[in-house]
């Protein structure tokens, strides 16, 4: 079959999307540098994915046939022909914030004596995002507006973030819902689960430090987050699972058994619009989630909430124990008291308008295929 390879999309991976081709838009899988359009080759006429998470294992043995049999070859399409939607209709969105590392950093800016909540190692903490600002990796992020207040002698004061950033995460989309009021247990929640994506949840520091306080996040975060096009599936990813965190506490019953945790490496690159390469800015990895996938799923259906095909579930920044491992600028200037120096001689303590920021992710092991996830990209444009 004549595919260019691709570091991220060998056939062990075939993740799923939505692509525009000449006005149409259509589901695809995505081979090497190639897309295999499912409406020519297996006439699904679905313009999201929707329709099909609820049975994605059954369309990925199908696509794997039609590999096998040499028939997907006639109905490939180049990537760079096409351009990326968002992969489905996002109903609901919902953020937690699952690395107990991040939030030991953050706590810790504020209350260096006990950085961690008392709930925390107990209790999946949670918001509820807007599904409707989500976008597709490329699009633009306007600066957003808001209060602000840093004099606590004056007023506050509304106005432009002066303190933006970005979150390293990574997106869960929901692939078979649950009836209202019913739970989903532990051991079948990876069943709900289509597969993963790369989030980045832009956040305006100054605005949330103000307005957080008694509800949680609200402006500081609603305006824009951006998510990568590709979602790949958890049977992908099966030869990348690993044991998940040590609890101690032990998580309440309901919230056994835990799952396993993705052995997935997140990178984070930045670009000043006066350079001409990226530069790394972080290397994590997802096996130090606090709280796993599984656990996420169930907590958030636990009360009776139905979640529906296509709600997307964020994990939260994913940070680990390293300075070189945090996933957002918060973290990684603590709180802008240690700029990064960028190659150009810039520095950055919070993102600046031209700032491009670039979230990468693979799966890689020697004598194993690399499974990747693409690209989430977004160039901070400056606001009205």
């Amino acid at each position: 079959m004549a595919v260019i390879d691709h570091p991220d999309f060998p056939i062990e991976n075939l993740p799923f999307g939505v692509f525009d081709l000449d006005g149409e838009v259509r589901v695809g899988v995505a081979i090497g540098d190639n897309v295999l359009d499912l409406r020519a080759s297996l006439g699904i006429a679905a313009t999201t994915l929707n329709p099909i998470m609820a049975d994605g294992r059954a369309l990925r043995e199908r696509v794997r046939e039609l590999i096998a049999n040499g028939t997907a070859k006639r109905h490939l399409v180049k990537q760079s022909d096409v351009a990326m939607r968002l992969p489905a209709h996002i109903g609901d969105y919902t953020d937690f914030y699952a690395s107990i590392h991040h939030a030991t950093n953050v706590g810790s800016m504020f209350r260096p004596d006990n950085p961690l909540l008392p709930n925390y190692k107990w209790v999946p903490v949670g918001y509820h995002g807007r599904a409707s600002s989500i976008v597709v990796s490329g699009t633009p992020v306007k600066r957003p507006s808001g209060q602000t207040r840093d004099d606590a002698e004056q007023p506050p004061l509304f106005g432009p973030t002066k303190r933006l950033d970005y979150e390293l995460e990574v997106g869960a989309f929901i692939g078979r819902g649950n009836a209202l009021g019913t739970p989903i247990p532990a051991a079948e929640a990876e069943e709900h689960v289509f597969g993963l994506c790369l989030v980045n949840d832009w956040s305006a520091r100054d605005i949330q430090t103000w307005e957080y306080q008694p509800l949680g996040p609200f402006l500081a975060k609603n305006f824009a987050t951006s998510i990568s096009p590709w979602v790949v599936t958890l049977d992908a990813l099966e030869l990348y699972r690993v044991a998940p965190a040590e609890h101690e506490p032990e998580p309440l019953p309901y919230l056994r058994p835990p799952g396993r945790a993705f052995d997935i490496t997140l990178e984070v690159w930045l670009r000043s619009a006066s350079m001409t390469e990226p530069m790394l800015v972080s290397r994590g990895n997802f096996r130090d989630m606090f709280w796993t996938v599984a656990q996420l799923v169930t907590h958030h259906a636990s009360n009776g909430c139905n979640l529906q095909p296509g709600d997307l579930i964020a994990s939260g920044t994913v940070s680990g124990t390293t300075k070189e491992s945090r996933g957002c600028l918060l973290e990684r200037t603590w709180r802008g008291t240690e700029p990064l120096t960028l190659p150009t001689g810039e520095q950055r303590r919070f993102l600046e308008d031209g700032d491009e920021v670039i979230l990468r992710g693979y799966c890689e092991r020697e004598g194993l295929p690399r499974i990747g996830f693409g690209e989430c990209r977004g160039t901070v444009a400056a606001g009205s």
